[in-house]
């Protein structure tokens, strides 16, 4: 499964929630959905060494490393590591608002800057052979979107930038939280689609709102190459994910989320015997039977039980019980 293919629906990556443990999850649900690591910034790995942050586990693959940074040189430096360690992609953020992210001049206040992005696109590619991406806003502020989006993928293009995700709100970084950025300004989807009508060559992909596989295929049946899910993969991962495979891609069977939990088990085993703790797992899984019979009890018991010390894999077994019961 190329990166390329696997784009038609991806998982966004998202601070906090996208860690090697919910990608393991995920990538149970479904073997072709692109998965993202959280962002990591491209000043941890090469002027911190903090190359621990580019763990993962090989069954997590098409998996996309997301960096965030400004500076060429770093940035390029950071995108050789990621290509080392075996990345299938490279994705630049030019999209996320947090405080901490504008005062390292990274994520969505780049958008005010495309020049420097260009630049540090180009020396990405130029590191490594490995597919280099965009993911960005509308614009920010006071940007006219219908004059910055189009001059801003001309130039990613201009780049050697061949594919970009585009979350089709803007950013207000001043007056609104990043949390209020995912909610309050408005969707402007039509805005998406007319960058694919004027860049037919670009592979775009739509983020934003997204809740459901269905709205999914409207957008790739109107001509988008790919759409990125957000919240609505981690809080429902099972409605999300478990029948992407046959519905977007046309392959495999609609997952079992009582499946994916037991299959759980032994990833978690050999976590506690790294000297992990469960509930660093266990809080991915929260959502597993969202909407389903027995799902309050499932999370209760996880919410629970999970961080007692000493908690191993018979909590998974224990939540299960009110699901199957359930289902009976």
């Amino acid at each position: 499964m190329t990166p390329l293919h696997a784009s038609r629906l991806s998982v966004a990556p998202m601070m906090d929630w996208t860690d090697r443990h919910c990608r393991y999850m995920h990538r149970l649900l479904s073997r072709e959905t692109l998965l993202y690591t959280e962002m990591v910034t491209a000043p941890a790995l090469v002027r911190g060494n903090a190359l621990h942050l580019l763990d993962y586990n090989p069954e997590e693959h098409p998996l996309a490393l997301q960096l965030g940074g400004s500076d060429p040189d770093e940035l390029a430096e950071a995108t050789r590591l990621g290509a080392e360690r075996g990345y299938d992609e490279i994705n630049l953020n030019v999209g996320c608002p947090s405080d901490r992210v504008q005062s390292g001049c990274f994520g969505a206040i780049l958008m005010e800057r495309p020049a420097l992005v260009a630049d540090c696109v180009a020396r990405m590619i130029q590191a490594c052979d490995v597919e280099v991406t965009v993911k960005c806003r509308i614009g920010v502020d006071d940007q006219d979107p219908e004059t910055v989006l189009p001059d801003f993928i001309s130039r990613m293009r201009d780049a050697g930038c061949r594919r970009m995700t585009i979350h089709a709100r803007k950013a207000w970084l001043q007056g609104l939280s990043p949390k209020e950025n995912r909610d309050i300004p408005p969707l402007d989807y039509p805005l998406v689609l007319r960058m694919k009508e004027a860049f037919p060559d670009m592979h775009l992909s739509v983020n934003g709102g997204i809740a459901s596989l269905s709205a999914a295929r409207a957008f790739l049946d109107q001509g988008l190459d790919g759409v990125m899910i957000g919240r609505a993969a981690y809080h429902d991962p099972t409605t999300i994910l478990a029948a992407a495979d046959p519905q977007i891609f046309g392959t495999g069977e609609v997952a079992d989320p009582v499946d994916v939990a037991r299959r759980m088990i032994p990833y978690i085993e050999t976590h506690l015997s790294c000297g992990g703790k469960l509930h660093q797992v266990t809080r991915h899984m929260l959502g597993l039977f969202s909407g389903r019979p027995g799902a309050r009890r499932w999370r209760q018991v996880l919410s629970s039980e999970a961080t007692r010390p000493g908690a191993g894999p018979e909590v998974i077994e224990a939540a299960l019980e009110p699901v199957l019961s359930s289902a009976a």
